[in-house]
């Protein structure tokens, strides 16, 4: 190869900054989402992707910014409809690799429904939850997440409720990738980011994203969490154990299926663009 053609090389080869946009993040110092942002585009560098094959779809707060700080296609969506915007694009373009992003609140609280819908259709792409147990965007309220006794401004004396539990209902509503993260440890993010995107199906990770502005005692959580100390299974009982009894904090892969995703038979387009265009005409 010539000095030229190895420059070349060098200068096409795909790094995590392949996949950063001009974009400046601008959430608080100290958040987790910062990291996330590094793994996510850290994945796509493991995995050789192209960032014109690549769309990152999300709905409203904090780590829905998600796709304006990529280079790849990005859509920001409504409150809660992250999934459904994703699901309809991976069904209509599934050669794209399709990354939904989306927090606690937005995920699990008005997308709720469509967390669970899903899981259960298993359509070929990947679901990343930033849980920093609170809404951070709109000043901390409570969200599903949250601990019933948790003390705040805006909740005084906690909640009472019990917490929503997403890995179990991912893994009841059939989700065929289950795995957990921890926002300070970016590389091991990556590879848990990039065993989903490769695995065929629904693949849901939570990354635990710590909130200090208005969660600073999730500075702690990096004394506890841990590796899990089981291996990733394909039984859906054994996991279910697994997941009953979890902490919230065993980071790892934690249930990986083999359902066959779900692919609508792709026939002939029945419109042109042009003729569609036509039809919503004032």
């Amino acid at each position: 190869m010539s000095a030229q053609g190895a420059a070349t090389a060098v200068a096409t080869k795909i790094s995590p900054v392949t996949f950063k946009s001009d974009y400046k993040p601008i959430w608080c110092p100290g958040c987790g989402d910062y990291s996330v942002l590094s793994s996510v585009t850290k994945a796509f560098a493991i995995l050789e992707l192209e960032p014109h094959r690549i769309a990152v779809v999300s709905g409203i707060g904090c780590s829905s910014r998600i796709p304006a700080y990529t280079s790849c296609y990005g859509y920001h969506g409504i409150h809660g409809r992250a999934l459904a915007a994703g699901t309809g694009l991976k069904v209509a373009r599934p050669d794209l690799t399709v990354l939904v992003a989306g927090g606690d609140g937005d995920g699990y609280s008005i997308g709720g429904n469509h967390f669970m819908h899903a899981c259960r259709r298993n359509v070929d792409m990947t679901y990343v939850v930033m849980d920093n147990h609170v809404y951070g965007m709109t000043k901390g309220q409570p969200s599903p997440t949250t601990e019933p006794d948790w003390n705040s401004k805006l909740s005084p004396g906690g909640t009472g409720l019990r917490v929503f539990h997403p890995l179990v209902v991912a893994l009841a509503a059939g989700a065929n990738f289950i795995g957990r993260a921890f926002s300070g440890d970016p590389n091991g993010t990556a590879e848990i980011l990039a065993q989903a995107i490769r695995t065929p199906g629904f693949s849901f990770v939570e990354i635990l994203s710590p909130c200090v502005t208005f969660r600073p005692e999730q500075r702690e959580w990096k004394n506890v969490v841990r590796p899990s100390p089981i291996e990733a299974t394909d039984d859906p009982v054994r996991a279910t154990r697994r997941l009953l009894t979890d902490d919230g904090f065993n980071i790892g892969v934690l249930f990986k299926g083999d359902r066959a995703p779900y692919a609508p038979p792709m026939g002939k387009a029945r419109k042109t663009a042009a003729e569609l265009e036509e039809g919503f005409a004032l």
